[in-house]
C-alpha cells in the first residue's frame, strides 16, 4: 500500500505542476482565455473517445503492467514540452497536440490506477485506505502548483523537467507495488465485444446510487471549471505576478488537505447522501464568490473553501464507487467516471476558456457557480435514492 501511496502522491504532484506550468506558459504566449479552454479539450478528448478500450484493458490485462505503459505516455509527453519549452516558443498550438498525447496516457492510466486501492486494502479497511489516498492527492495538489510558480519563474523548462523527474520515480514504485487481491480473471466465453465494453455505461445507467453520484460531480466541474481561468483570474483581476499565481494555483490543495485531515479524524458515518448533495451546494457558493471577488486573500479563501467542499464530495464518491461496483467491472465502470469526473475537469476548461472569450471571466465564474447550485437543488429531488443513502456499510455487495 505504501508504495502506491508514494506513487500516486508523484504522479499527482507531475500531473498539478504540469498543469499550472502550462497553462501559465500558454496565457503568457497568446494572452487568449480559449487557449486555456483548447488545451482543456486536447486532454479530455482521448478519455472520451477511448473509453470502450480503456474500460475493458483494465478489466482484461494487468493492471500495473497497464498503468505503467500509460504513464510512459505521459512522460513522453512532458519530454516534448521541455524540448519545445527551450526553443523560446512563440505558437501555442504545438502545445495542443502535446497535451493531447498527454490525454492519451491519462485515458489509459486512469482506470488502472483508480482500481487499484481496493486491491491493496486489507479486509473492511476500504474507506481509510481511500482516505489515505485522496490524502496523497491533496497533498500533491498543494505542492505541485506552488512549486510551479517558482519553477516557471526560473523557466518553463525547469517546470517541466521535475514533472518529468516526479513521473520516472513514480514508475519505479508502482512497479513495485504488491497487491492483496487480483481481479477474477474474465470467463473464458467473455469475449471482448461492442456489448462487454459498453458494460461500464451500463452498469452506471441500472444503478441509481451510482449514476447520481456520477453525474452530480459531472455536471458541478462542468460548471465549475474556474481553476483552468485562473491565469487570467491572477493577472488580469488580482493583478499578481508568476510566483502569487503558483501559490493561488495551491490554494484549492490547502482547502481539500485541511478537509482530509478533518475527515481522517471525524470521518463520515451517517447521512452520506444528503453530506455529498451538501458539499456540492458549497462548490458552488465558493465558485460564486471567486467570480464576484477582486481581492486576492478573497479569492485565495474561496478557493480554499470549494476544494475542501470538494474533498468531501471525492472522498464520499471514492469510497461509494468501489462499494457499489464489483471487481471484475471496475476497469470499465472507472473509465466511464474518468470521463464523466476526471477528464471533465478538462472539459470544464473547455466550457469555461470558450465562455469567458466571450462573456468575460467574471461572468463565466458567477455563471458556472449559479449552475452548479441549481443541478444540487435538481438533484436534491430527481435523485432519492441518493439523497437517503445513510452508512456506506448499507451499500456492500
Amino acid at each position: 500500500m505504501r508504495n502506491l501511496l508514494t506513487a500516486n502522491f508523484l504522479l499527482y504532484t507531475a500531473v498539478s505542476l504540469q498543469a499550472a506550468a502550462l497553462m501559465k506558459e500558454v496565457y503568457d504566449i497568446s494572452g487568449r482565455k480559449a487557449d486555456l479552454g483548447w488545451i482543456g479539450l486536447a486532454e479530455f478528448a482521448p478519455a472520451a473517445l477511448l473509453v470502450l478500450v480503456t474500460g475493458p484493458l483494465a478489466d482484461r490485462m494487468d493492471r500495473r503492467r497497464m498503468a505503467l505503459m500509460a504513464i510512459g505516455i505521459e512522460l513522453t509527453a512532458t519530454v516534448c514540452l521541455i524540448a519545445y519549452s527551450l526553443t523560446d516558443p512563440t505558437d501555442v498550438r504545438p502545445f495542443f497536440a502535446i497535451a493531447l498525447l498527454y490525454g492519451v496516457g491519462r485515458a489509459f492510466a486512469a482506470p488502472a490506477t483508480r482500481t487499484m486501492p481496493p486491491m491493496v486494502a486489507p479486509e473492511g479497511q476500504l474507506p481509510k485506505v481511500i482516505a489515505l489516498y485522496s490524502g496523497t492527492w491533496t497533498a500533491a495538489t498543494i505542492l505541485g502548483p506552488a512549486a510551479s510558480g517558482l519553477l516557471y519563474a526560473i523557466d518553463p523548462s525547469v517546470a517541466y523537467s521535475t514533472t518529468a523527474v516526479c513521473i520516472v520515480v513514480a514508475m519505479a514504485m508502482l512497479a513495485r507495488v504488491r497487491f492483496l487481491r487480483q481481479p477474477d480473471p474474465p470467463h473464458p466465453d467473455d469475449k471482448p465485444t461492442f456489448r462487454s465494453a459498453v458494460e461500464g455505461l451500463r452498469f452506471i445507467r441500472r444503478t441509481p446510487i451510482l449514476l447520481a453520484a456520477i453525474s452530480l460531480d459531472l455536471f458541478a466541474v462542468l460548471f465549475g471549471g474556474a481553476v483552468a481561468l485562473l491565469p487570467d483570474i491572477a493577472e488580469e483581476r488580482l493583478q499578481v505576478g508568476d510566483v502569487a499565481y503558483g501559490f493561488l494555483r495551491a490554494a484549492p490543495g490547502v482547502g481539500a488537505a485541511l478537509m482530509a485531515l478533518w475527515l481522517a479524524t471525524r470521518p463520515i458515518t451517517r447521512h452520506v447522501g444528503r453530506t455529498l448533495l451538501l458539499a456540492v451546494l458549497v462548490f458552488g457558493i465558493g465558485t460564486v464568490v471567486l467570480g464576484l471577488t477582486t481581492s486576492y486573500v478573497v479569492a485565495y479563501g474561496a478557493l480554499v473553501v470549494l476544494a475542501a467542499a470538494d474533498m468531501v464530495s471525492v472522498f464520499i464518491r471514492g469510497s461509494l464507487v468501489p462499494l457499489v461496483t464489483p471487481d471484475e467491472k471496475r476497469g470499465r465502470v472507472m473509465a466511464v467516471e474518468n470521463v464523466f469526473i476526471g477528464a471533465s475537469n478538462e472539459l470544464g476548461a473547455f466550457e469555461s476558456g470558450m465562455v469567458a472569450q466571450v462573456a468575460g471571466t467574471p461572468a463565466t465564474v458567477v455563471g458556472g457557480g449559479i449552475a452548479t447550485i441549481v443541478v444540487v437543488g435538481s438533484f436534491w429531488r430527481l435523485f432519492p435514492a441518493l439523497r437517503k443513502v445513510d452508512r456506506f456499510d448499507d451499500l456492500g455487495h
